[in-house]
């Protein structure tokens, strides 16, 4: 068989693009503004691996700003900032119909060692990234990460980005709500690109508007993510297949939010979407020190109890029998039987849930609870911290987001019983600029949920954890104003969880 240069680089494309139908012949680029202007990422460490994220955009705002036919992209890492020892390099294709974003997984590497990455396209040249692999699976070294979630643009600069950038890391992890689809609050600093977002197209830009942050692109330069999503990078308060407001056609709007996450995060080519489709939940082991189990609270979740009339989505109710059905799940059955497994593999010190939300039962006034979070699936809740408390000799921890407020706690598997030990700690981060709830209603968390240490809305920031042999250090990291964009951080409470000690204590 003769084979001309051009169908070799058709059907090379075609190979490269895991697609069937064969792709037009991979451009040769010559762009006239920078095409990386949405910056760079790593991301889904591994001891051996790690995923090399960007996307090329010369007009992000806008679509992009590129013809809808691959694109050759070059990458290195290497072993110093300078790139005078390159360790890996190669060539990927950024395609089309996932918005030329590049997913590079760099394999062969070194456990517990920095690396430093760049790409290349046309005359273009990247910025360099900063990115650590994972320990060795025997390593028992100290780990240091942050979490956070919730940044809604329009109310607050990224500030905490920029504190989060200056820390001493080897991870971030981020809980959900990276972007916000629609515009809601008060005293807007700035604001989105467009409306509500619901096409393919619109969720591109809305990402491509939080992605041009200087401090955000700067964090993620910095250090490699995790990453899983709430409720926000789809619709508000959406469960499985139901948008809030019963929107026809829902599902179209779902699947064109998911493709739009995997295009804007470091995910690896296995994570992308699938039939609509879209598998996030994994767990990461860092030596034998710690495994994070992420998960993902939305895609497979029973609908929302008792809504408002007329309604899905959350509500805040008492009196509500559905509620306890010992058949609804919050995680979908596979999932729960995929942790429960996770959880009996592994050969941790600390197992780290990583979740998007308050896991601790919190009892408002009138005995009403929220039905949006764990309490409106208790017996989730109980089937999850059973399953942590049938471990013995490792400890957990969990950490959330999503209520846009600190929230220290016990966890207990029925959390009505006095006398029901401690199974767990958890750690729930306030925003990174969302407009978090009233000092009333956190009052009221305080007064009636005795297992809840500590609450705080008024601040945004993130929480820093440094996970050693014997004990987490868990610093709430606080700046002093999301509406100033050189605001000063603090750190305004510090616990501790012991080795066999279940429970957070103050530092």
């Amino acid at each position: 068989m003769h084979i001309t240069r051009r169908s070799f680089l058709k059907s090379t494309a075609a190979v490269l693009l895991g697609s069937a139908v064969s792709q037009p012949a991979i451009a040769r680029v010559s762009f006239s503004s920078d095409p990386f202007k949405l910056g760079i990422a790593s991301g889904s460490p591994r001891s051996e691996s790690v995923v090399l994220w960007t996307r090329l955009a010369p007009n992000p705002l806008q679509g992009g700003g590129l013809d809808p036919q691959p694109i050759k992209v070059k990458w290195e890492l290497a072993g110093d900032e300078a790139f005078h020892n390159i360790i890996k390099s190669g060539e990927a294709v950024a395609p089309p119909q996932y918005a030329h974003s590049v997913h590079v997984e760099a394999k062969g590497l070194q456990p517990a060692r920095s690396y430093w990455y760049r790409f290349f396209a046309g005359d273009a040249v990247s910025p360099v990234g900063y990115t650590r692999t994972a320990p060795a699976p025997d390593s028992l070294d100290p780990f240091r990460f942050t979490f956070a979630s919730c940044q809604m643009y329009e109310q607050g600069y990224f500030t905490a980005h920029r504190h989060m950038a200056q820390e001493d890391l080897d991870l971030v992890v981020f809980l959900g709500d990276y972007i916000y689809e629609h515009s809601w609050g008060h005293n807007d600093v700035r604001k989105h690109e467009a409306h509500e977002v619901y096409s393919l197209d619109d969720y591109r830009n809305r990402y491509a508007c939080y992605k041009t942050d200087a401090d955000l692109q700067q964090c993620h330069s910095r250090f490699p993510w995790i990453v899983t999503w709430d409720d926000h990078e789809v619709d508000n308060d959406y469960a499985r297949d139901r948008a809030e407001d019963l929107e026809t056609n829902f599902i179209a709007r779902r699947n064109a939010a998911y493709q739009a996450f995997y295009e804007h995060m470091p995910l690896s080519e296995s994570c992308a979407p699938h039939n609509g489709n879209m598998r996030i939940y994994q767990a990461y082991d860092f030596g034998r020190l710690a495994r994070f189990h992420v998960l993902d609270d939305r895609q497979y979740r029973d609908y929302q109890v008792c809504p408002k009339p007329g309604m899905g989505g959350s509500n805040v109710i008492a009196d509500c029998a559905e509620r306890n059905d010992p058949k609804r799940t919050i995680l979908g059955w596979q999932q729960e039987e995929w942790l429960k497994k996770s959880l009996k593999d592994s050969q941790a010190n600390w197992d780290v849930i990583v979740q998007q939300t308050l896991m601790a039962q919190v009892e408002r006034p009138g005995g009403k609870f929220w039905t949006d979070g764990w309490d409106g699936y208790p017996a989730a809740r109980r089937r999850l911290l059973e399953a942590v408390n049938g471990r013995p000799g490792r400890d957990a921890i969990v950490v959330g987001g999503d209520v846009h407020a600190y929230a220290v706690c016990d966890l207990k598997v029925d959390f009505n019983d006095k006398s029901s030990p401690i199974v767990a700690s958890e750690f729930c981060g306030t925003s990174i600029s969302s407009e978090g709830p009233s000092i009333k209603q956190i009052n009221a968390w305080k007064e009636n949920n005795p297992h809840i240490h500590y609450a705080n809305a008024e601040a945004r920031g993130y929480v820093k954890v440094v996970l050693g042999k014997e004990q987490a250090d868990v610093a709430l990291r606080s700046i002093e104003s999301e509406k100033v964009p050189d605001s000063k951080i603090n750190t305004i409470a510090q616990y501790v969880v012991e080795k066999g000690k279940p429970g957070p204590q103050k530092a």
